[in-house]
């Protein structure tokens, strides 16, 4: 008898702890970063220590206050995505981004992984000696050849090397295997009118204030599909531009955030105000 009594009590006090925990749960995306830093510390590798990186996102926070208006579950989700991944977001490194995004008309913060943070994953890979991504001006000497022996040749002009007219990427193997991807700049225009809203309607975004970078990096995620590359490695460089929702509920099960479904939506539209991919400075949309 003593221990059915102990059992219910516990199972009350069980309940009334988690009601006063929904009851606590913090009203400002602030709040809810420090209440899961936990959490978050837990996901970082160990050469980026939680209280830089919760200074980062708390920096990030202030200098885009659009940051301030989206869903907590989301901020929450893109901060544990990059921080599963190592990559600081929103500083001059340039290797994430939180951007606030309009998703079915809610807003919410979408994660995008930048040109040198998708570098930066591929070297970790362990089968990738080299990485690079390059513009091909009018003036340079450029040419390659597809088939059976494919080759790469650019040779930059000295001087005056005109207008930009290409990119390519490619990557070598420590065991000396090599691919590429070429495109020409209207094929990436293309892409970007077709890919991103905040393009196609003329808002500033990343493609408008860094076309060339975001060039360089559709280009190196094209030609990363066809590198030697262990699957949790490929997941993480597809967390790109995603949304995924923290779950407090479900804090233990989503120590994985590639695995998460994705709830972006192709209608989805940008927020008027962005952060500079280089700078992580707010930008007004003219």
């Amino acid at each position: 008898m003593t221990n059915t009594v102990n059992q219910n009590g516990a199972i009350a006090k069980a309940r009334n702890s988690q009601v006063s925990t929904k009851r606590e749960q913090p009203t400002s995306i602030k709040g809810w970063l420090k209440t899961y830093q936990g959490e978050i510390a837990r996901a970082l590798p160990a050469q980026i220590g939680p209280e830089r990186f919760n200074r980062i996102c708390m920096t990030a926070l202030t200098a885009n206050p659009k940051l301030g208006e989206c869903t907590p579950a989301s901020f929450i989700g893109a901060v544990m995505n990059s921080a599963q991944l190592g990559l600081e977001p929103n500083t001059p490194l340039g290797q994430a981004y939180l951007i606030p995004f309009k998703n079915k008309g809610v807003m919410e913060v979408q994660f995008q992984v930048g040109y040198k943070g998708l570098i930066e994953l591929a070297r970790r890979s362990g089968e990738i000696s080299m990485i690079k991504a390059q513009e091909v001006h009018e003036n340079d000497d450029f040419s390659y050849e597809l088939g059976l022996n494919p080759t790469i040749h650019h040779v930059p002009a000295k001087g005056n090397r005109g207008a930009i007219i290409a990119y390519y990427a490619f990557y070598k193997t420590k065991s000396g295997d090599f691919d590429f991807e070429v495109a020409y700049k209207d094929e990436i225009e293309a892409h970007a009118k077709k890919h991103s809203t905040a393009y196609a309607k003329g808002w500033t975004s990343p493609w408008v204030t860094n076309f060339d970078q975001m060039a360089k990096k559709t280009l190196v995620k094209r030609v990363l599909k066809y590198a030697p590359m262990a699957t949790e490695r490929a997941l993480q460089i597809e967390s790109d531009t995603t949304i995924k929702r923290f779950d407090p509920a479900e804090s233990d099960a989503m120590s994985d955030l590639s695995l998460v479904a994705d709830s972006t939506v192709i209608e989805g539209e940008y927020e008027e105000t962005q952060t500079d991919p280089t700078t992580g400075e707010v930008i007004e949309n003219a």
